[in-house]
Formats: structure tokens, sequence, C-alpha cells
């Protein structure tokens, strides 16, 4: 379903839905990530997705499991103290994956055009976003951790940019 809102402000309600998220996720614990986000991500659907986003939210539910999950697995998290789904990662952690999925068609759209700066973008605020939360919930990073986030979101980024194109015509 297409916005009610003009374009700008139903992209500013899109990036202020994801921010109000992230918070929830960090503070809030796995729990409230759970029921929060989910009832974000709904009304992101009902709001403003086009038709099959669904499926890119799924796919980045998956590949933050892996990714994150991996990362967890060979140290890069210190989660003492959050209960971990799958004995991997908190669960709020994981809920970031998403509802971070819910800018790339709208308010990221624009981002994709320019594959050098969606690079840099990536390789610095994922980092930066990582390390914020980390500080917030307590969460202890090993000291690689975040230039291999630098080099995963970079990348991550990078492709979106160059495929995103095909992306929107397979939804």
């Amino acid at each position: 379903m297409a916005a009610a809102l003009p374009s700008w402000q139903a992209l500013l309600a899109n990036v202020l839905r994801f921010q109000a998220g992230w918070f929830l996720c960090v503070l809030g614990g796995s729990w409230l990530a759970l029921a929060g986000g989910s009832a974000l991500i709904a009304w992101h659907l009902r709001a403003m997705a086009v038709p099959g986003e669904w499926r890119l939210l799924l796919g980045f539910a998956l590949l933050g499991f892996l990714v994150d999950g991996g990362l967890s697995l060979l140290g890069g998290f210190d989660f003492s103290g959050h209960t971990r789904v799958f004995g991997v990662m908190p669960l709020w952690l994981w809920m970031l994956w998403p509802l971070f999925a819910t800018l790339i068609l709208h308010s990221l759209r624009w981002l994709w055009r320019y594959p050098w700066l969606a690079l840099l973008g990536g390789a610095t605020s994922a980092p930066l976003s990582y390390y914020g939360g980390a500080t917030l919930a307590g969460v202890e990073l090993a000291p690689w951790l975040l230039p291999a986030q630098a080099v995963f979101w970079g990348a991550l980024c990078v492709l979106m940019a160059r495929y995103y194109p095909r992306w929107v015509e397979k939804l």
C-alpha cells in the first residue's frame, strides 16, 4: 500500500520508525524488542511496503542471524547477562536486521544510485551503530569486530547499490 502521507513525510516516518525500533531493541531487551519490533515492522508493512517487500525483511532477518550469529560464535560479542536465541545471540540484536531492511526500499533508496557513497555509509554507520548499541546494552566487543563490521557492511551496501534495480523487479 502506498503511504497517504506526502513522500518526504513518509520517508521521515520510515526513518523515525526505524530509530524508535533501534532504541527499543538496544535499551528494551529481547522481549520488548520482539513485541515492539514486530509491531513496528507490521506498521511499516501496512503503511508503506511495496508488494513482496516482506521477502526482503525476511532475507535480512536470516542474514542477520548468520552474520551476527557467526561473529558471536567467533567471539566478537560478549553477551554476558543477555539471553541468547539458540545460544548464539540476543533476540534484540537479531531484530535490528529486519528493522534495518525497512529502510532499503524507502529512505535509503536514493543511496543505491551512488555505490561509493553506499560503501562509505555502510563502512562507517554500521560500526558506529554497533558501538553505540553495545555501549548502551552493556555488550563487550572484541577489538577486531568493528573493523570486520566495516568491511562487511561496506561490501553489503555496494552489493545493494549494484543489484538494487534487480531486487525491485523481483519483488
